[in-house]
């Protein structure tokens, strides 16, 4: 029964709706196919999140880095079976392809490698099993949890096992008494988003390989990149032949072992430091121990937050967003501090800064865009994991030392240009502000102040290698806006003036904040004007954000509705509500606080049909009916808006639209479904994490002393524990009254005991150490 609540836009703190929530309780015991119910709460906390992740989630909308199995968090090596090894997209572990190709090692953005597939030699097969190796399984015999995955390859009657440490694959095959146990390492193809070329494999020893492989550019990652490799088997190597068409090898084994394990360590630097990651972090060939330890490592990241009450079911879906929000990006360095360095003209082997034990202070990582972030990762990361947070703030810099700019989503060591504008901006401004990095601020300030300047990377569109002209920026210094088309022609993707315009001005507020934080007082002021640009866009007749061309003049026939039609990834009607730092200023352009509730209200109602996305998965965003969305929460430009609300001054619709939102799009537990194949490592996962505990930052945390705007929490209790060298505070604990199907509606707030006038609450007062109380009203 849909309620006429947000029709009813009258201010009142006595409504209470009336609800029929309908929740999907499908979940799958490991990694099979059977489902069971989940229906009834789950009282007390788990003590061990892990086992509630649920691995396969989106499998069928899969991208190459999204799935993963046998990996630690941010781990080097992500070693699982693909199932579709060509493209970017549609390809690696692909829930409904029946077939595996290949275990792999690397699955990030935009690299991928070391292939390697165990098959049993039989007369009937040997001449032919460098093209004809693949191997159908079934799900009825597959087991993918974190840091283990096993699976039949019904072709061989083998079993394969897999495991891994941070930067090395450990593998474990069962063959069958006949054939000959092989492995197949394929150095060379097709292999995700890259070719895999000029693979070379030598043996060592009688236990022992070493070999490289180049993963050719690609139209993102615009430099070759090498991958070197240590592997030891723990029964002796009787040959190896390799393929004249393909230029693969074919690996015997000892006949008479029928057991084989092999550990395989990476890295992008050397052989010798490949086999230096392998015996630093697994000097012994106990299998069971390695997954024991994956375990207890994803356990003691996902137990940071504990939640009580809600559905077997829900709880099992939000430590699957929770796990993904501690994955994707991946890390480039070896255990001695060593990195790949690719931003001059030749391949540098670097060193990041070692402390007294020897080890390297942060990581140095390969990750896609952090465009989205500012509503995701920053909030997510800087509370529950400043470590990590301040681990990539420091590499993000260390591009900067490196290449003169900091990244907006690097990869192979180099820049990619991925998405727009400097998105790590916010990123590394919030982490200041929370008080996570707190030295050489401002050397810090000086490089993100370079990405807002000529000769920076707003400077390119996407993708942008060889010049800048794409991004559109000095439009935006000369006339306050980027124009749409760009009048100097087409250089890189996304070269949407709206979308840009939008961008630019968010960012330019969050780097004003630092520049007030640290008494340049002449920057903050022209960083802040530059934040208003973004209301030469807003068109008083339409009520719209609507392009401009070059010459100032309104974009002809504008329709809201219509996708990328100057705005990027969205429409014109999501794009519209970026503006997360003045939605107070956007509202007063749309003619007042009501007008804008009302607009956003009808906006969510229309979305609802479509169950506030764009289709099911990323490759229909554009179909004709989907695309014209009002409100799309299957990729980033709009999903703040329900938090918008709140900004308003309408906590209530904030409530009740961020609970539908979460029970349409964030529900489900299954292989079709969780992020409409758009993930993004993390950024939809951590925002799925955020809005079922009910805390969101609407500017992406980058004001002094940042707020976090209060949502509709689905748990009884959710209980995070603060990182005692970051905060003072041993927990903050958000505990809920009358959480109930169909109560949304927050009645009463304290935080310590003490009301709050707003539905907001200070970092300062979490980091602490708080209790925050929720109480709903009765449906």
């Amino acid at each position: 029964m849909k309620s006429d609540f947000p029709n009813k836009l009258k201010r009142t703190k006595n409504f209470v709706l009336r609800v029929s929530g309908i929740f999907i309780i499908v979940f799958f015991m490991g990694s099979c196919g059977k489902a069971q119910k989940g229906s009834s709460k789950m009282m007390e906390y788990d003590t061990s999140p892990v086992d509630k992740v649920y691995t396969q989630l989106d499998t069928e909308n899969s991208r190459w880095f999204l799935f993963s199995s046998a990996c630690r968090p941010f781990g080097m090596v992500n070693l699982s079976p693909d199932t579709q090894v060509g493209g970017a997209w549609g390809s690696g572990y692909r829930y409904k392809t029946d077939t595996i190709k290949g275990f792999s090692h690397i699955h990030g953005w935009q690299i991928s490698g070391l292939s390697v597939m165990p098959v049993s030699i039989s007369k009937e097969n040997k001449n032919a099993i460098f093209t004809d190796f693949y191997s159908k399984f079934s799900h009825e015999t597959e087991r993918a949890v974190p840091g283990y995955h096993s699976v039949e390859l019904e072709k061989y009657g083998i079993k394969a096992e897999l495991t891994s440490t941070k930067r090395v694959g450990f593998h474990r095959y069962s063959f069958p008494s006949e054939g000959k146990p092989a492995l197949l390492f394929n150095l060379n193809g097709v292999l995700g988003p890259c070719e895999n070329r000029n693979g070379t494999l030598a043996k060592i020893n009688d236990n022992v390989l070493t070999g490289e492989f180049e993963m050719a550019p690609t139209h993102r990652r615009p430099k070759p990149f090498k991958v070197f490799f240590h592997v030891e088997f723990d029964s002796r190597i009787d040959s190896i032949i390799q393929d004249e068409r393909t230029h693969n090898y074919l690996v015997f084994t000892n006949q008479s072992e029928k057991t084989v394990k092999l550990k395989a360590g990476i890295s992008y630097t050397s052989i010798k430091n490949a086999q230096k990651n392998s015996t630093t972090e697994l000097n012994h060939w106990d299998f069971e121990k390695v997954v024991e330890e994956s375990k207890e490592e994803w356990n003691s990241l996902l137990g940071r937050i504990k939640v009580r009450g809600g559905t077997e079911t829900q709880q099992r879906r939000f430590y699957t967003d929770l796990w993904h929000a501690l994955q994707g990006r991946r890390i480039i360095n070896d255990v001695d501090g060593s990195y790949p360095d690719n931003t001059g003209d030749g391949l540098r082997i670097g060193q990041l800064p070692l402390d007294v034990k020897g080890k390297p202070k942060f990581n140095h990582y390969n990750s896609d865009s952090f465009w989205g972030a500012q509503w995701t990762l920053n909030t997510l990361w800087g509370l529950v994991y400043p470590d990590i947070k301040e681990e990539f703030v420091h590499s993000l810099l260390q591009y900067h030392k490196d290449g003169g700019l900091v990244p907006r989503g690097p990869s192979g060591g180099n820049y990619t240009y991925v998405m727009t504008g400097a998105s790590s901006t916010p990123f590394i401004i919030s982490a200041i502000q929370k008080g996570i990095v707190k030295d050489s601020l401002r050397s810090i300030y000086n490089a993100v102040r370079k990405n807002h300047m000529p000769n920076g990377i707003m400077e390119k569109a996407g993708y942008e290698h060889n010049t800048n002209l794409g991004g559109g920026f000095k439009h935006y210094l000369e006339k306050g806006f980027v124009p749409y088309p760009i009048p100097e022609g087409k250089f890189g993707g996304h070269q949407d003036g709206a979308s840009l315009t939008l961008e630019y001005a968010y960012q330019d507020w969050t780097l004003a904040q630092l520049a007030k934080k640290l008494d340049q007082e002449e920057d903050y002021r022209y960083f802040l004007d530059r934040s208003n640009n973004y209301k030469l866009l807003f068109d008083q007749e339409s009520g719209w954000i609507r392009p401009k061309d070059s010459d100032g003049d309104w974009m002809e026939n504008y329709d809201p509705y219509l996708y990328e039609n100057g705005f990027i990834e969205g429409n014109g009607a999501q794009c519209t509500w970026f503006v997360p730092h003045d939605v107070k200023g956007l509202a007063q352009l749309m003619g007042g606080l009501d007008v804008a509730v009302e607009k956003l209200n009808t906006q969510f109602q229309v979305a609802e049909k479509l169950d506030f996305t764009s289709g099911n998965s990323h490759d229909v965003e554009m179909h004709p009916e989907y695309s014209r969305v009002p409100i799309n929460y299957g990729n980033q430009p709009s999903i703040q808006t329900a938090f918008v609300f709140n900004q308003l001054g309408r906590p209530d619709l904030t409530q009740y639209w961020s609970r539908k939102v979460v029970d349409s799009v964030f529900s489900g537990l299954d292989p079709s479904t969780g992020y409409n194949g758009d993930e993004d490592q993390g950024l939809m996962g951590s925002l799925s994490v955020l809005l079922k505990i009910g805390l969101f930052q609407m500017n992406g945390g980058t004001e002094e002393d940042p707020t976090y705007q209060l949502g509709s929490p689905i748990f009884d209790e959710v209980r995070i524990d603060l990182h005692p060298d970051y905060y003072p505070g041993k927990q903050f604990v958000i505990r809920t009254k009358n959480n109930k199907e169909g109560n949304w509606a927050i009645e009463n707030t304290l935080l310590n005991g003490e009301p709050i006038q707003e539905m907001a609450i200070p970092h300062s007062q979490i980091v602490q150490g708080a209790e925050l109380m929720i109480e709903f009203k009765e449906n």
